[in-house]
């Protein structure tokens, strides 16, 4: 078989898969809080699509880690605070000023703040609102022009907190639950021309984009067997999920908040 007629074979199961290279080339998509986990493994699969990606990462240690992680001329990290309006206008400016583009947007930036509401400051229940909730809006207003221009798309990174939860999470589940309702705002406001989706991740196993340092808990065969898809998530179940809504094969899909969780939310459980 001649070499031209594999590369359309190829070709053409990149774009069944969701990874048309030729579809992501010289665009550009921004990750904010691609410093590491998930955010870093979305960046990493962008890259391998083709694309070009901003890190938009709040620690400048992380975010230069991140960077070299991905050792690729086509990658940039521009430190950013997305809870900050003049450091989103940042973002963006830096951002054509490198690609002269912007055709994705990431929002996976997160931080949790857990105490007992009556032990919760206020200040630490602003400020997880801010970054989770705020500076997906903040980006999505300022990115918006050019997302236009581009046809492009946004994907929101919420958490399945946003349909349940665990006790001294309030702060977080509210800026998820936010998030998720930003989600289908956004689609009626700014499409057609952008489309907006959701991905509310389960428990995922970040262990392998953490730069080395220790993951917070240590996987046990327990935990992989209470789930009904028979193990914890990858941030590969999610990135390729970012990449699919992102692409030509999910046009027809708006407004939309996709559970990514082995079917923990769907498991009724009782004390035995």
């Amino acid at each position: 078989m001649q070499i031209q007629n594999l590369l359309e074979i190829a070709d053409a199961m990149l774009y069944k898969n969701g990874m048309d290279s030729a579809f992501y080339k010289h665009k550009t998509a921004v990750v904010t809080g691609g410093g590491q986990g998930i955010g870093l493994c979305i960046a990493k699969t962008f890259l391998e699509a083709g694309a070009n990606v901003v890190l938009a990462e709040a620690d400048e240690q992380r975010g230069s880690k991140a960077l070299r992680f991905l050792d690729k001329t086509n990658a940039a990290f521009i430190q950013t605070d997305v809870a900050d309006e003049e450091s989103v206008r940042a973002l963006v400016r830096k951002t054509l000023d490198r690609f002269g583009r912007a055709d994705f947007l990431v929002h996976n930036a997160a931080i949790a703040k857990n105490a007992s509401v009556e032990e919760l400051r206020f200040e630490d229940w602003k400020r997880v609102i801010d970054v989770d909730l705020s500076g997906a809006f903040l980006c999505a207003k300022h990115f918006c022009k050019w997302l236009k221009q581009s046809g492009g798309a946004i994907v929101h990174i919420a958490s399945t907190r946003a349909q349940m939860s665990e006790p001294n999470t309030e702060a977080y589940t509210a800026a998820k639950c936010g998030l998720v309702a930003l989600t289908h705002a956004l689609s009626i406001s700014l499409g057609p021309s952008v489309r907006v989706n959701c991905i509310s991740p389960g428990w995922i196993d970040t262990a392998g984009f953490l730069h080395g340092s220790p993951p917070p808990w240590q996987i046990r065969p327990l935990d992989h067997a209470c789930h009904p898809a028979g193990r914890v998530g990858r941030p590969e179940d999610i990135a390729t999920m970012v990449l699919y809504l992102c692409g030509p094969q999910a046009s027809f899909i708006t407004g939309q908040n996709f559970v990514i969780d082995g079917g923990m939310t769907k498991k009724m459980s009782y004390p035995e």
